[in-house]
C-alpha cells in the first residue's frame, strides 16, 4: 500500500485479506449485539450467563448465553484491531478459523460423551456445530487464500529462492 507524502494514511485500497477480516469482524460484532436483543433472540427471558441451561436462541436457531454473546463481541473487537495490518488480518482469519474448527470438535465431543451437558458451558447446540464448521473452513480459507500476494510486492516467495 502506498503512503501519502507525510507517511500517514495509505492512499490505495486495502488488500482483500484486510477487507475480509473487517467484514468478518463486523459480522461477529453484529451477532454479539443481536444476541442481547429480544426478537432476534427467542426465549430471551431464559438467557443465562453460561451453561447449557440457557434456552435463548439467536434467530430461533442458535443456542446463546450472555457468555456466548460476549465472546462474539470480543472476537469481533479483536478482529477489528488485527485487520489494521495484513499480518494481523491473516492471523485473525486463519487463527480464528482454526479456533472455530476446534469449537466444532468440542461441540461434537459434548454430543458424544456428555449426556447431561455439564461441559457445555458456552452453550453449543447442533446448529452451532454446523455454523462453527462452516466458519472454521471459511475463515481459514479467507486467511490463506486472500493473503497470497498481500504484503509481498506482488511476488510470491519461492522456496528455491532461499537456497
Amino acid at each position: 500500500m502506498a503512503r501519502d507524502a507525510q507517511g500517514g494514511r495509505s492512499t490505495g485500497s486495502r488488500p482483500r485479506v484486510q477487507l475480509a477480516a473487517l467484514v468478518v469482524a463486523g459480522v461477529f460484532l453484529l451477532i454479539g449485539v443481536l444476541g442481547f436483543i429480544p426478537g432476534f433472540t427467542t426465549d430471551y427471558g431464559h438467557l443465562r450467563f453460561a451453561g447449557h441451561h440457557s434456552d435463548a436462541r439467536l434467530l430461533g436457531l442458535f443456542q446463546v448465553s450472555i457468555l456466548h454473546n460476549v465472546v462474539h463481541l470480543l472476537f469481533g473487537l479483536v478482529g477489528l484491531v488485527l485487520a489494521r495490518t495484513v499480518a494481523g488480518a491473516r492471523v485473525f482469519l486463519a487463527g480464528g478459523g482454526a479456533i472455530y474448527l476446534a469449537l466444532w470438535l468440542y461441540g461434537l465431543a459434548i454430543e458424544a460423551i456428555d449426556d447431561d451437558g455439564g461441559a457445555n458451558f458456552l452453550p453449543i447446540n447442533e446448529a452451532d456445530n454446523w455454523l462453527h464448521l462452516a466458519l472454521g473452513f471459511g475463515m481459514l480459507a479467507l486467511g490463506l487464500l486472500l493473503s497470497n500476494q498481500a504484503g509481498t510486492g506482488g511476488r510470491l516467495d519461492n522456496p528455491a529462492d532461499h537456497r
